[in-house]
């Protein structure tokens, strides 16, 4: 019966601290569920890499890790280091108004897409702190490209800063990447391709139409008022010149009238 008994509750036990896999995109937002929304909650804590994460509880939270209903946990403005595990602790008051203590833990994945221009450099910041290794896939399976211990598989990939670049990118090195744990699961999941040309010239065309648009509206605002311009300064220069050349034709015609001598007036007295 005892032995029955500690079985049960190993089965609990194990069933209680079971991982529940979340996944995310890169920038977005994930929410870790509590499912303990009809108790009265005293406490909430988020552990992550043996250090406590601090949770916002207030309604407006300028972080990026917020509670969100009784004891919900959100994470917002998703980054690559932010997967992997998650433990959360939620500590509630039963009907005999004890705490009590609920423990759930998640596995959080992010994905992400990016497109690279062929010839650059291929820079994944998949953070290989928590990574045991790295995996493409291509039309053979799943080819390792870099592994904790070993380093990389070729000579135009490095590691730097906890980044695996790959020097001048071509077509082949298109696919899909993977970060795995050493439990090898997934810690992100990146996927690229080639950044297309076509594409390239349907924007550029795009933006030559949307710059011919312009262009011709301001075309049609622009000459108009410079024409104007033109004209009032051509009349203004005009009557300049017009009157300028009427002072010199009627100074030709006025003959000259001297200088007005002043008048002397003689006095005469009879000696």
């Amino acid at each position: 019966m005892n032995l029955l008994l500690l079985l049960l509750l190993c089965f609990i036990s194990y069933r209680g601290s079971s991982t529940k896999p979340v996944s995310g995109i890169k920038g977005g937002i994930v929410t870790l569920s509590c499912e303990s929304e009809d108790r009265e909650i005293v406490d909430i804590s988020l552990i992550s890499r043996s250090k406590k994460i601090p949770v916002c509880e207030k309604k407006n939270c300028s972080g990026r890790v917020c509670k969100e209903g009784s004891c919900d946990v959100i994470i917002k403005d998703l980054i690559y280091s932010d997967a992997g595990k998650y433990i959360l602790r939620v500590y509630y008051n039963n009907d005999q108004r004890e705490v009590k203590r609920n423990i759930r833990e998640y596995h959080l994945h992010i994905h992400d897409e990016i497109s690279v221009k062929k010839g650059e450099n291929l820079k994944l910041d998949v953070v290989l702190i928590n990574a045991d290794k790295v995996e493409r896939n291509s039309r053979s399976g799943w080819t390792e490209v870099w592994r904790r211990g070993h380093g990389v598989s070729s000579d135009r990939l490095i590691i730097s800063d906890q980044t695996l670049i790959i020097h001048d990118f071509t077509v082949t090195d298109t696919g899909t990447y993977r970060v795995l744990d050493s439990n090898n699961e997934a810690l992100i999941t990146v996927t690229v391709t080639e950044y297309s040309a076509g594409s390239m010239g349907k924007l550029d065309t795009e933006d030559d139409h949307k710059r011919c648009e312009k262009h011709t509206v301001d075309h049609w605002v622009i000459v108009p008022s410079v024409c104007g311009a033109l004209a009032l300064l051509g009349v203004i220069v005009f009557v300049v010149i017009w009157k300028h050349q009427c002072q010199n034709r009627n100074a030709d015609h006025v003959p000259y009238q001297g200088v007005p001598m002043p008048e002397i007036e003689v006095v005469v007295q009879n000696i």
